[in-house]
């Protein structure tokens, strides 16, 4: 069972609620239903949970087949990490303003390179186990 990989899937549900809730509660308030009208502060939040959206879901597949695959559990963390530590400083620097921050730029750096890692990981698990 892949537990690691569920343990960072339980890490990030909590901060994916909450960039949706930012959302949610930011369209009640502005009653604007679809788009953003535009309303640069929504924009922010809602590119800040699609962003989320967008990534997440490939880093917690890969995680969890290479937990699957039997990739050591000190890379699975490493991983998981990287991953999630990228995704909270992207939400927290996108959040703060639309153009460049230091959040924004290290979250996606982290982001690509946690996956990137992932991804070399997957060739030497799936072609040393061929």
């Amino acid at each position: 069972m892949p537990k690691i990989a569920l343990f960072f899937a339980a890490l990030h549900i909590p901060l994916m609620l909450f960039l949706a809730y930012r959302v949610v509660t930011h369209r009640h308030a502005a009653k604007i239903g679809l788009g953003v009208a535009g309303d640069y502060k929504l924009e922010r939040k809602v590119r800040a949970h699609a962003n989320f959206v967008e990534y997440v879901p490939t880093g917690l597949i890969a995680l969890a087949l290479l937990e699957l695959c039997g990739l050591a559990a000190p890379w699975l963390y490493a991983f998981g990490s990287v991953l999630f530590v990228g995704r909270l400083l992207h939400a927290f620097g996108i959040s703060r303003k639309s153009g460049y921050s230091p959040g924004r730029f290290t979250g996606t750096l982290l982001t690509w390179l946690s996956l990137a890692a992932m991804a070399v990981a997957g060739f030497v698990v799936a072609l040393g186990a061929a």
